[in-house]
């Protein structure tokens, strides 16, 4: 009797004390959107544009993808994915992302994920932006769309790593796949984006000790030129010689045509003569205005002999008479 009342007040107790609990939901902590602006990795200024940022917390860091503008034919996102990876306890209870280093036959096979279709090939000339060095792969599809897939791991040096500091690491990929650019042109991405994202403290710096001034620097026989770069190999021309006196000339006056003399308003304009002119008596034959051309035959028998205006009486039918004929 006393085991049954003990198991009956049990059972009361367990549900007085159900019926007590707050019932909250919680939810487990997986992928979430955030805002643009959160993110930890920025395109550079003009593009492309970010369209989503997806966060995921892990025990050890953050991962983000950032899903980037796309205007290409060939399958996939363009993306900007990020890890920042180090800070422990960021999130406990969602698993630690994995802590390896960026190895060949890994980047091979996203290379082979990153653009379905399109033949890559890895460059190997030596890249560096302003976080220090980066590889990439790039190729162009049938279509005629041009594709890279760059990586970069952002890390301290091992000589700048110590017991209390520089523990943590940053690594990035981009895939981007564009219809008119070029393959330098999706290039400049890489040496365009800003990481915006930071640890907290010192012991996670993925960047290492700041590399210490130029020891040029206040040091007399190294002088520093206003060029790009603030070095020149040839020393700067000394002296100053000023510029010529520049001598105006006075403007020449412009010549006016004089106008022509116009007829009196009213008056009939006289017509040109038609043909030669004949010569009044006791006038010598006029010759030609033009000494070249070359006379008619009319007009040099008219030279020769000249011209005589006949008589009144000899008009009609009396200029066949002897007396008009002299």
């Amino acid at each position: 009797m006393r085991l049954r009342k003990t198991i009956s007040l049990m059972a009361v107790a367990g549900v007085m004390a159900g019926c007590t609990s707050a019932g909250g939901v919680h939810q487990p902590s997986g992928p979430e959107t955030v805002a643009p602006e959160k993110a930890l990795v920025l395109p550079p200024p003009g593009g492309p544009s970010i369209v989503s940022v997806v966060e995921r917390k892990r025990g050890n860091g953050v991962e983000q993808t950032i899903s980037l503008f796309t205007s290409s034919a060939v399958p996939g996102q363009n993306f900007l994915k990020v890890q920042f990876l180090g800070a422990s306890g960021a999130n406990p209870g969602t698993g630690n992302a994995g802590f390896s280093m960026i190895n060949e036959s890994g980047i091979t096979r996203e290379v082979a994920r990153s653009a379905p279709g399109v033949p890559m090939a890895t460059s190997a000339t030596f890249l560096q932006n302003a976080y220090g060095p980066f590889g990439y792969a790039a190729g162009r599809s049938r279509a005629g769309d041009t594709c890279i897939y760059a990586w970069q791991q952002i890390r301290s040096s091992a000589a700048a790593n110590t017991q209390a500091r520089n523990f943590g690491m940053i690594q990035l990929r981009l895939r981007l796949c564009d219809a008119s650019a070029t393959e330098r042109q999706l290039l400049g991405i890489v040496y365009g984006y800003t990481v915006s994202g930071t640890f907290d403290g010192e012991i996670w710096n993925p960047y290492g000790n700041p590399p210490p001034a130029d020891g040029a620097l206040g040091r007399s026989g190294a002088p520093i030129y206003p060029d790009e770069g603030g070095y020149r190999a040839s020393p700067m021309p000394i002296g100053y010689e000023p510029a010529p006196a520049i001598v105006s000339r006075p403007r020449a006056t412009p010549v006016r045509k004089t106008p022509t003399s116009q007829p009196a308003q009213g008056a009939a304009p006289m017509p040109a003569p038609i043909g030669p002119r004949v010569p009044m008596p006791g006038e010598a034959p006029q010759t030609s205005a033009k000494p070249d051309a070359a006379p008619a035959p009319n007009q040099q028998s008219a030279r020769a002999i000249g011209v005589t205006v006949p008589s009144p009486d000899c008009i009609g039918d009396a200029a066949m008479t002897a007396a008009c004929r002299k």
